[in-house]
């Protein structure tokens, strides 16, 4: 066990899988193998979080700390436990790299490519395509529920709002206009 003062509550740091992870508490307490994935306890002893990541620019076991929430945890572990898996909702499309839709200058999310009858398929959104030598590119998503969206990261987020079988409604730029689509959420493979 070791001891350590929170010094910041809703940082965001990236997944060695790329998506950020937002809501995590920073601390000071030494996280190691020992007791990377253990919680991380209050004075009073009550659960405040998981153990998560260390950023070291050393490489040695010291530097800042970081702790997923005791709110996202409570979260995951019922699907856990029923399920052996955390089921997230989805909208069955692949997006562009938040960089290219910026170097294209496009406001949201570029959808790249659709899986055949999933959510993005049955709602009509369309995916980028060739024709020839030409790009044509697909319907851009810029909000999800209302709310702006520039990336996968910020779609993915916005979707854990909701279920799967939940109706959202969808913001998309398709030929320079904006238009809604309803599109009902799926799991995400």
């Amino acid at each position: 066990m070791t001891s350590g003062i929170i010094s910041a509550l809703g940082r965001e740091i990236k997944a060695i899988t790329g998506r950020q992870i937002r809501g995590v508490i920073q601390t000071d307490a030494a996280i190691n193998p020992g007791n990377s994935g253990g919680p991380l306890l209050d004075s009073a002893g009550r659960l405040i979080g998981v153990n998560t990541a260390i950023y070291s620019p050393s490489g040695a076991y010291a530097g800042i700390g970081f702790a997923v929430s005791v709110e996202d945890v409570n979260q995951v572990i019922p699907q856990l436990i029923r399920h052996g898996k955390l089921i997230r909702p989805g909208i069955g499309a692949t997006m562009a790299d938040a960089r290219l839709a910026q170097r294209l200058g496009l406001e949201g999310a570029l959808i790249l490519n659709i899986e055949k009858d999933g959510p993005a398929d049955k709602a009509g959104l369309h995916p980028t395509g060739q024709l020839g030598n030409e790009i044509i590119l697909g319907d851009i998503i810029s909000e999800v529920a209302g709310k702006k969206v520039q990336s996968y990261d910020d779609i993915r987020n916005e979707l854990e709002r909701f279920q799967v079988g939940e109706e959202v409604i969808l913001t998309i730029i398709r030929d320079g206009r904006p238009m809604q689509v309803p599109l009902r959420l799926s799991a995400l493979e």
